[in-house]
């Protein structure tokens, strides 16, 4: 006899009221009808994306001195040649391929 498998329990699900510009609703519309995706879908993803890249770009990493002295030795060193850099450096970039 089958088991029916239990569905996980979708999150609970918020609302969230926002007043803008007609045109802005348009091309809001536009761009999620060109990707196959509601209005509501492709807000979500594009403020998830916007505030993912926001929280990257305001992380602050604190290390004490010989912690950075030591980062700052190896990011600033050249790169030490190998097989995979040398086929990455001898690569044609995809627009200059024939």
């Amino acid at each position: 006899m089958a088991q029916a498998r239990k569905q996980p329990k979708a999150a609970p699900r918020g609302l969230v009221n926002l007043r803008m510009a007609q045109e802005d609703r348009n091309i809001i519309d536009r761009a999620a009808k060109a990707v196959g995706k509601t209005r509501t879908e492709f807000m979500v993803e594009a403020s998830r994306r916007a505030a993912h890249e926001t929280l990257l770009d305001t992380n602050l990493i604190v290390v004490d001195e010989k912690t950075f002295d030591r980062f700052r030795s190896l990011f600033d060193a050249p790169a030490k040649p190998n097989a995979r850099l040398r086929k990455l450096m001898n690569m044609k970039a995809p627009w200059d391929r024939t």
